[in-house]
C-alpha cells in the first residue's frame, strides 16, 4: 500500500442503486488495496438540501454503509467513517469560511444547477452555498493527495485546490493541492432511459431480491420501433442492451440477433434477469448477513469514525498553529 491517501463519501440516501455501485463503489473498491483511503457517510452534506426533514437520515446512513460493505469495502483495509463524528470538519470549515471568496462559491457549477432542479425545495441557505467548502473541509482535513471523481466534479475539486492555495499563501504551506483520480464509469441508465436514480423511481437496487429486480427489467425501455420478435432492432438505444453490456457475457452477441431480428424483447430481458440477479446474489448474501449484525456495522463506523478523528486533530493542530490560534491548555477545559 502506498503512503497517498484518498478521501471520498456520499449523501446518505439510502439503499444503493446499480448507479451508485458503477459510479462510485467499483473505484473504491479497487482503491482500498493501493492507497490509504477514507470513506465517509457524509450526513452533513444530506442537510445541505434535506435540512427541512432530517427524519431519514439516520435510517439512511445504516443502509447505505451496509451495502458498502456488502459489496466488500473492508473496514481492516479502509476507514469508514462519519462526517457528523469527526466534528473537526465543522470546525475547518468555519476557518476556510473566514477566508474564501463569496465568488468562488457562486460560480461553482453545479449551485445554479441544483437550484433550477430543485425548485420544490428553498435551497437559498448559506449551507447548501456553502457545501462545496465542507466538501473542501472534508478533503483538506486528511491532507487528502487523491480524491476519485467523475469529470462533472471536477469544478468542485479544483475549488478544493484554490482554497488549499489561498490558505498556504496567507499562512503558511499546510496542506498539499488534491490530485483527481479520474475515473471512467460506464453510464447505468434508470429503467426509464434516464439517469438512474431513486428521486426518478427507476432505479434497481443493489438490495432487491430477485423478483424484485427481474419485474424492474420486464418495466425497462427498449427500442418502440422494434414491435415483433422478427423486427430489427436498435440496441444503442436499449436500456435493456446497456445492461447487458455491463452484465451478460455474450452482449456482443446479443447486439448482432436484435439488430436482424432474431431475438426479441422479452427473451432479451428474461436473459438479462438471469445474468443480473446472478451477479447480485453475492452481494444480496452479504448484505442479508451485516444486517443481521447491524451493531457490528455500526461498531465498525464509530471505530473507523475514531481513526479518523486523530488524523483530523492532529491536521487541526497545524491549522491553528498557521492561524495563530492557540489550543486549549492541557487540562483546561473547553
Amino acid at each position: 500500500m502506498v503512503s497517498e491517501t484518498v478521501l471520498s463519501g456520499m449523501r446518505p440516501s439510502g439503499k444503493l442503486h446499480l448507479g451508485n455501485y458503477f459510479g462510485a463503489l467499483v473505484n473504491w473498491l479497487k482503491l482500498q488495496k493501493d492507497f490509504r483511503c477514507y470513506y465517509m457517510a457524509a450526513d452533513w452534506h444530506a442537510l445541505t438540501s434535506e435540512y427541512a426533514d432530517t427524519s431519514n437520515v439516520e435510517l439512511n446512513v445504516w443502509d447505505m454503509v451496509t451495502d458498502w460493505l456488502a459489496c466488500g469495502l473492508d473496514p481492516k483495509t479502509c476507514v469508514i467513517f462519519r462526517q457528523s463524528w469527526v466534528p473537526q470538519h465543522a470546525e475547518l470549515h468555519l476557518l476556510l469560511s473566514m477566508m474564501t471568496p463569496l465568488s468562488w462559491l457562486e460560480r461553482v457549477p453545479t449551485y445554479k444547477e441544483q437550484m433550477q432542479e430543485m425548485k420544490t425545495r428553498d435551497l437559498s441557505t448559506y449551507g447548501f452555498l456553502g457545501y462545496p467548502l465542507l466538501q473542501a473541509a472534508d478533503i483538506l482535513i486528511y491532507k487528502a493527495a487523491r480524491v476519485p471523481v467523475g469529470e462533472d466534479q471536477l469544478a468542485h475539486l479544483e475549488l478544493t485546490r484554490e482554497v488549499a492555495r489561498r490558505f498556504n499563501h496567507l499562512y503558511g504551506n499546510v496542506f498539499p493541492e488534491p490530485q483527481a483520480l479520474l475515473s471512467k464509469s460506464p453510464k447505468v441508465p434508470g429503467t426509464d432511459g434516464r439517469k438512474m436514480s431513486k428521486s426518478y423511481n427507476n432505479a434497481v437496487l443493489l438490495s432487491d431480491t430477485k423478483a424484485e429486480t427481474t419485474a424492474n427489467i420486464r418495466t425497462m425501455f427498449t427500442d418502440p420501433k422494434k414491435i415483433k420478435v422478427d423486427d430489427k432492432g436498435h440496441p444503442e438505444g436499449c436500456v435493456v442492451y446497456a445492461m447487458h453490456t455491463l452484465y451478460t457475457p455474450e452482449a456482443k452477441d446479443i447486439e448482432g440477433r436484435c439488430k436482424a431480428g432474431t431475438i426479441g424483447c422479452v427473451a432479451c430481458k428474461g436473459r438479462l434477469a438471469e445474468t443480473l440477479n446472478a451477479a447480485l446474489d453475492p452481494i444480496r448474501a452479504q448484505r442479508a448477513l451485516w444486517s443481521s449484525k447491524i451493531r457490528d456495522v455500526k461498531d465498525i463506523v464509530a471505530e473507523g469514525s475514531e481513526r479518523a478523528k486523530v488524523v483530523a486533530l492532529s491536521t487541526m493542530v497545524d491549522v491553528r498553529a498557521a492561524v495563530q490560534l492557540a489550543g486549549p491548555e492541557k487540562g483546561a477545559r473547553r
